[in-house]
């Protein structure tokens, strides 16, 4: 399976501490039936065996939909699960190694927070990218800032797919409007939502207009 820009419109990433008296499976299914358009799992504190034990319950839902499951770092818990692809932070496995050991079908995204490293995610394989933090993270409060103009820089540096990320909600989306990403993803104003499917369907349409 490769990546298509329409599967990067809505993009979340799932924090099950943002949960609000709902299992994960539920608000992922809740999130995707909103206008979710791809899911990255994310979880950083549990077993490799646990991580993949999520991922096949994940990948149930999110191939009942049509939408594609993505792993936060571990590239060997994805391809043992089955997802269908990877996500690699900048000090994370090299996106060259990864295309080497999983295959063309494999979808690999790298975080690029210059446009030095959103062409050597390119020329190493990426099949699209995650830029930010776009607004200050309530989920990563020591990420570096992206201005919207370097937005546009990084995008319109490389032929690959990128998604904004990082303290976006339906309210501030329209500040990055028109700087050349596919997508948006996000964290906390999904998931950490009381109506999930209500919050996803406020971001699908905010990303829509701001696309």
């Amino acid at each position: 399976m490769k990546i298509d820009k329409k599967d990067l419109l809505l993009y979340a990433v799932t924090e099950r501490s943002c949960l609000r008296s709902i299992s994960l499976e539920e608000a992922v299914e809740q999130a995707i039936l909103g206008g979710v358009t791809c899911v990255q799992l994310r979880e950083k504190n549990i077993s490799q065996d646990e991580l993949i034990g999520k991922a096949k319950k994940l990948l149930v839902i999110c191939h009942k939909h049509g939408v594609p499951l993505i792993i936060n770092d571990d590239y060997e818990a994805a391809l043992k699960s089955g997802a269908d692809g990877v996500h690699v932070g900048i000090e994370d496995a090299p996106v060259k190694e990864i295309r080497r050991i999983a295959g063309e079908s494999f979808i690999i995204g790298a975080t690029a927070k210059t446009v030095e490293q959103a062409k050597l995610a390119e020329a190493s394989g990426a099949d699209y990218l995650g830029v930010g933090a776009v607004f200050p993270s309530p989920t990563k409060t020591n990420a570096i800032r992206i201005t919207p103009q370097q937005l546009s820089e990084i995008c319109g540096s490389v032929a690959l797919p990128a998604v904004a990320i990082g303290g976006i909600t339906a309210e501030n989306v329209h500040e990055i409007k028109g700087c050349g990403h596919s997508g948006i993803a996000v964290v906390s104003a999904i998931f950490g939502a009381e109506d999930v499917k209500a919050a996803a369907q406020k971001l699908c349409t905010a990303a829509e207009e701001t696309i």
